[in-house]
């Protein structure tokens, strides 16, 4: 185009096209661009009829006499200005152009889109990218690797910050499970983990943050300790599976380019559709949500095939994805965990379990089992935990206030005796 139009009028042009977008979009009318360009309302007519017969090539100059291939029709350009204005007002770039593709059947290049919203002023003209860093190369088969991390963000437009936990593959950015949360924690990354592992298989390596339900981090800025892992570690330790840190927020890019890819699509998505509660926007994202991420973004791996290992049935995943403690067993047959006592039923393996070293495994339904050596001698379900507990902490508070107002009152009923036996 600049082999045809000197610097002045491309400049004139862009000032021209901007004032038309703006007035497209709504947010000033055809009297007011008269104004900001310094023309007569007579003159800014001529201009939208040579904008409506030539689109942008009719800015510049008539004495071509030829329209421009590519011109794009007034009343379209208008539509695509009020469809993002009214409706996809908060939608970036990428997921607005995707809507025009699949829901109004606008089938238009990315950059036009991107352009008309820009020149409209509807969204902010993009900075220039960063400095130039070197990518890490894709893992070449699916299972190699994969990613896991949580994005806080007002996903409801309440100003209300969740979380939302994703796990997704190195190789071909595949998003295998989703969940959005109140806040992130190792009870619901492990069940994420579970679930995956149940549905694909055993995968190879894992990359996280050093969140401390992932890694123990003895001082700030040292790294994690491999001598004390977390139950997480544990769990993917048991599995094979080789757990990794990240140092920075660089070191995790894919991680924090998908978390701003479902920043920019989730919360408009459940505007749409009317989605206010956690159970709800879990439903649409688990059902629907994916499917059209994947469809979206998935690309096509390095190599065919599958680095996942199919779970063996030797493997009780339930006894791997929880969390172990410890105990010993009181003479009683009972074990103290967590303010309960669990009772240890009659059992063919020992007349009595005093004193014995066993394994209490606290499931992700919030159910507990005892376990000593490969046996089971103890199962609770949640109800059962609550009714069999031996004292909540606000019975002890009040058990222990007890306790002192009477040995208070004894301490002062002596001292009554004492002073009556002087006085005599």
């Amino acid at each position: 185009m600049q082999t045809y139009y000197p610097k002045p009028a491309l400049e004139r042009a862009m000032k021209v096209q901007e004032v038309i977008l703006r007035v497209l979009s709504g947010q000033i009318n055809w009297v007011q661009a008269a104004e900001i360009l310094g023309i007569s309302c007579r003159q800014i007519r001529r201009w939208k009829v040579r904008y409506e017969l030539y689109g942008y090539d009719g800015l510049y100059d008539r004495r071509r006499k030829v329209p421009s291939p590519k011109r794009i029709p007034l009343d379209k350009a208008e539509r695509i200005l009020k469809l993002y204005r009214e409706k996809y007002f908060d939608f970036n770039i990428s997921h607005f152009y995707d809507k025009l593709k699949k829901d109004h059947n606008i089938s238009l290049s990315y950059n036009w889109v991107r352009l008309a919203l820009e020149g409209a002023g509807l969204i902010k003209k993009r900075n220039r990218r960063d400095k130039h860093r070197k990518r890490r190369p894709r893992k070449p088969l699916i299972g190699m690797m994969l990613h896991i991390d949580g994005s806080p963000y007002d996903w409801f437009g309440n100003d209300t910050e969740y979380d939302i936990i994703a796990i997704s593959d190195d190789a071909n950015n595949k998003l295998y499970d989703i969940e959005l949360v109140k806040e992130e924690n190792g009870l619901t990354c492990m069940s994420m983990l579970k679930t995956v592992v149940e549905k694909n298989g055993i995968f190879c390596s894992l990359y996280s943050d050093r969140a401390s339900h992932f890694f123990l981090t003895k001082k700030s800025g040292e790294d994690v300790s491999k001598d004390n892992p977390t139950q997480i570690a544990r769990a993917l330790k048991e599995l094979g599976i080789n757990p990794i840190p990240a140092y920075s927020p660089q070191a995790r890019g894919r991680s924090e380019r998908l978390n701003r890819t479902l920043q920019g699509r989730i919360p408009q998505e459940l505007r749409l559709r009317g989605i206010k509660t956690l159970r709800e926007a879990n439903r649409y994202l688990k059902t629907e949500y994916l499917k059209e991420h994947n469809k979206r973004f998935v690309r096509k791996s390095e190599q065919k095939g599958s680095a996942f290992i199919k779970v063996p049935k030797t493997i009780d995943l339930n006894k791997i994805f929880c969390f172990k403690h410890e105990r010993t067993v009181n003479n009683d047959n009972t074990i103290s965990f967590k303010n309960r006592l669990l009772q240890i039923g009659p059992s063919e393996l020992r007349v009595s379990f005093a004193k014995c070293k066993v394994t209490i495994y606290e499931h992700i339904d919030d159910s507990i089992s005892v376990g000593y050596g490969p046996h089971m001698v103890g199962y609770y379900l949640p109800k059962q935990l609550s009714t069999n507990s031996h004292y909540s902490q606000k019975e002890k508070v009040a058990k222990r206030k007890r306790a002192t107002a009477t040995i208070n009152q004894k301490r002062t009923d002596h001292l009554l005796e004492k002073a009556d036996i002087l006085t005599c």
